[in-house]
């Protein structure tokens, strides 16, 4: 984990479609070097939750995949969150049983969630497990922390000025 990405990814204003490409050919290129398969439904539903920029649940990528042309059976989009998830390119966001690109994919990195309650936005930040409140309980108890979810919910800064305008 890099100490230099502590800003949280997702809410900032940056050139979407140059995100998405950085993204997309980043994962093509690490499948490539580690022999994974990205076939072209897990691309699809990689690009489609890169494009998002929030959660999406399995049934709205499956939604997505039938208007792409792709299946339109459940199993077809879960085994594509699975591959995605297990290999750190998409992240399950509990709160909202949904789905989000990961903005540090091949990192080892424990992630912090913040989703708008208002629009579903997501942006991802860096978190410390280990260290704080649940890393000194952890520690008292003799625990061995391994993976941690933190989601926190409020309003994003678009939902928040569109409010006070």
């Amino acid at each position: 984990m890099s100490a230099k990405k502590t800003i949280p990814i997702g809410f900032e204003e940056h050139d979407h479609k140059v995100c998405v490409a950085q993204a997309l050919s980043g994962a093509e290129a690490r499948c490539a070097a580690e022999g994974l398969r990205l076939t072209p439904v897990r691309r699809k539903v990689l690009e489609l939750l890169l494009k998002e920029h929030r959660a999406l649940g399995a049934y709205a990528i499956l939604d997505l995949l039938r208007d792409a042309g792709f299946g339109s059976q459940p199993p077809v989009a879960y085994r594509a969150l699975d591959f995605l998830a297990e290999h750190g390119f998409v992240h399950k966001i509990e709160r909202l049983n949904a789905f989000v690109a990961c903005a540090h994919p091949g990192e080892r990195h424990s992630p912090a969630f913040m989703i708008c309650r208002l629009c579903d936005a997501v942006a991802e930040a860096q978190s410390s497990p280990a260290k704080g409140g649940l890393g000194a309980a952890a520690q008292a108890a003799g625990f061995q922390i391994e993976k941690t979810v933190v989601e926190a919910e409020g309003v994003c800064p678009a939902c928040a000025e569109r409010a006070n305008t």
